[in-house]
């Protein structure tokens, strides 16, 4: 028998006070009735003896102490899930904005999850190709890794998580089958316009489930959507076997919206106004990726964050980098540059790239060439540093190749078109060419035979 309560003895923002609960749950789902008509969902975050704190996820506008109406539904948030979800629209609490009609299946799922028992997992080999030199030759994207992009305000991080939505395959040669669920969180209607279209001009959008929580949506819906978004992934993945690239923008809107509902809940805050427990709730998303022993199917995260005042300290990318394997940066000085992605290899790093590249999945060369990109644009910094001080044509020659070789290296290597779909070959093709500008002396961290079989010095 579900027991109906009249009435709240507390609003504060998005949350409500309901006292004289019996038998309620944390994470448990409530029906809340206004006035008796207006239905909006709630999930109780919190529980003292016989109170309750509910989030509402609709917001609490034309609620009153006396006017609402609230059940409790004795389970957890769940989700119906089928294959029929990819090619399809939901919004941030996973229900269809595509005028398609509701997901119709047997299977529903708690969108919370279970973390992957760590003895199950099985250890990331195989790359997902993006199409992307900077990202597929330098920090290259592992099957069930989770890899974040590192971004500012004013950057083109939507840009670069459309073309890797429209470009990310398995190779040239796979016969798995593939699919993206892309959950976007507090992004603008013009953005997730963007996207959609975008998506859907390419020819993508049927192996694409979107989720989209905008600007104006509710700041509680926020928090669901990663969870309800992964909850697909992993039925997709484990379930029928699949593939998933999971795509999450912006993490950050996901972060100051735990901010905001902890300060209304009353939290002691931590560094930077977040609850202290921001590590625990990221960790919860980020961890939901991996590969499991006996499964034929895999789970990938790309974590789009932006980073407020391009501060890598911060809390937020501070945290995700402890989490994460690795991180793409975004560089302010090269987007003034014109340079598109404009990703900064030296601080980017993909730390499971080593063992899903080389012979058996890439080719044998992929590692030494890799390395010696890293090793000689480090070597253009310092001679851009001297030229600074001493003027360019102070510097010695092969300073000057160098310079010569930093230029080539942004316009050709890590610039690209944004339609632009460049293979593994011939990412490791033109890394070679750019390898070419410098004498062969110069190349140390590459094999005396795999030096000897590429290697073409320019003219």
């Amino acid at each position: 028998m579900s027991i109906e309560y009249l009435g709240l003895s507390e609003i504060n923002g998005p949350l409500i006070v309901l006292e004289g609960v019996q038998d309620a749950a944390f994470e448990e789902i409530v029906e809340i009735t206004v006035e008796g008509k207006e239905k909006k969902l709630g999930r109780i975050v919190e529980i003292y003896d016989d109170k309750a704190v509910i989030q509402v996820f609709e917001g609490t506008e034309n609620m009153s102490l006396k006017n609402t109406h609230t059940k409790l539904t004795g389970h957890p948030m769940e989700i119906a899930l089928s294959t029929s979800m990819l090619g399809r629209t939901f919004n941030g609490i996973g229900q269809p904005i595509d005028r398609l009609g509701p997901v119709v299946s047997d299977v529903k799922r708690n969108i919370n999850g279970l973390p992957l028992n760590p003895v199950t997992r099985e250890y990331p080999r195989n790359y997902i190709n993006t199409g992307i030199s900077a990202i597929d030759g330098l920090t290259t994207l592992i099957r069930g890794q989770k890899l974040p992009i590192f971004s500012g305000n004013g950057l083109p991080h939507d840009q670069l998580a459309a073309q890797i939505v429209k470009q990310a395959s398995l190779g040239e040669n796979s016969d798995e089958e593939f699919a993206i669920v892309f959950a976007a969180m507090g992004v603008k209607y013009d953005v997730a316009e963007f996207f959609r279209r975008t998506f859907e001009e390419s020819g993508v959008s049927e192996h694409v489930a979107m989720f989209l929580n905008l600007a104006n949506d509710p700041v509680v819906e926020r928090l669901i959507t990663p969870k309800v978004a992964l909850t697909l992934a992993e039925y997709l993945a484990f379930d029928k076997g699949m593939h998933i690239l999971v795509i999450l923008t912006d993490m950050t809107s996901f972060a100051e919206a735990m901010r905001e509902v902890s300060s209304s809940k009353g939290e002691i805050p931590s560094r930077k106004g977040f609850p202290g427990y921001l590590y625990s709730e990221l960790a919860t998303i980020y961890e939901r990726a991996g590969i499991v022993k006996g499964v034929n199917g895999s789970v990938t995260q790309i974590p789009i964050l932006t980073m407020p005042n391009d501060d890598i300290t911060h809390p937020i990318p501070d945290l995700t980098g402890y989490i994460t394997e690795g991180q793409i940066v975004l560089d302010r000085v090269m987007h003034g540059q014109a340079i598109y992605p404009p990703i900064n290899v030296l601080p980017s790093l993909s730390r499971l790239m080593k063992d899903g590249i080389g012979e058996g999945y890439t080719r044998a060369d992929h590692q030494d060439v890799a390395n010696q990109l890293f090793s000689s644009y480090a070597k253009v910094g310092q001679a851009r540093a001297l030229a600074s001080v001493i003027g360019e044509d102070e510097l010695s020659p092969i300073d000057k190749k160098y310079l010569k070789f930093g230029i080539a290296f942004e316009k050709e290597y890590v610039g690209q078109g944004p339609n632009e779909n460049r293979t593994i070959e011939q990412t490791l093709d033109l890394g070679w060419k750019l390898l070419g500008l410098l004498p062969k002396e110069e190349l140390d961290r590459i094999d005396t035979k795999i030096l000897d079989k590429y290697y073409v010095a320019a003219e």
